[in-house]
């Protein structure tokens, strides 16, 4: 499992996946479906995102109705800016289709 902090047009959302990397053509293509084309991305440790979301994790990954590979643990672009330190992200990934 990878959670990542997504930087999107509408801004920013937190994902669970269990692609291998933040930018797996399945990922990106479930990402487009949802009309998220492009997109900046950092990888954050699960265990934070655990730490930071609490029960709202542990609901969310027991949510029978979402898909298994792809997760939103936040869509609330303020709240997740407020829950996580900017200095503390790794290096970005960034994608966008050719």
């Amino acid at each position: 499992m990878k959670a990542g902090i997504f930087f999107t047009g509408s801004g920013p959302i937190v994902i669970l996946t269990s692609y291998d990397s933040l930018t797996d053509s399945r990922l990106v293509e479930k990402l487009a479906s949802k009309g998220i084309k492009k997109f900046i991305a950092y990888e954050v440790p699960v265990e934070m995102a655990k730490e930071k979301y609490g029960n709202t994790y542990n609901v969310i990954m027991g949510d029978l109705h979402q898909e298994d590979d792809l997760r939103v643990l936040d869509y609330d672009g303020h709240h997740v800016l407020l829950t996580f330190e900017l200095c503390d992200l790794g290096a970005p990934v960034c994608y966008e289709p050719k």
